[in-house]
């Protein structure tokens, strides 16, 4: 069984900014994503990441601002979506 879509979405604002969130659901869990989900979720302008949500393997779930790369604690989906707004809405201002 293949992972499943559940979100794709990817908006370019007018002053360049590039919002992007995709996620799947995966098939069963894994150690490295327990919660059976997989996502990328990224905010940058001018080819410089401002914000980015992942759980790549080997890492587990972790956000970057910038260069910074730091443990993120995954609670629930839409918690995940509604921490990435807030750090999108302060890094890049709304639109």
């Amino acid at each position: 069984m293949k992972a499943t879509p559940v979100i794709r979405f990817k908006e370019v604002r007018a002053d360049g900014t590039i919002v992007q969130v995709v996620v799947w659901q995966l098939p069963r869990p894994s150690d490295d994503r327990p919660h059976r989900l997989q996502y990328r979720l990224y905010c940058g302008r001018d080819g410089r990441c401002l914000v980015r949500y992942d759980n790549e393997t080997g890492k587990g779930d972790h956000r970057h601002y910038g260069d910074r790369e730091e443990p993120y604690r995954f609670s629930t989906l839409d918690q995940l979506l509604a921490d990435f707004d807030a750090d999108v809405q302060r890094l890049a201002g709304g639109d």
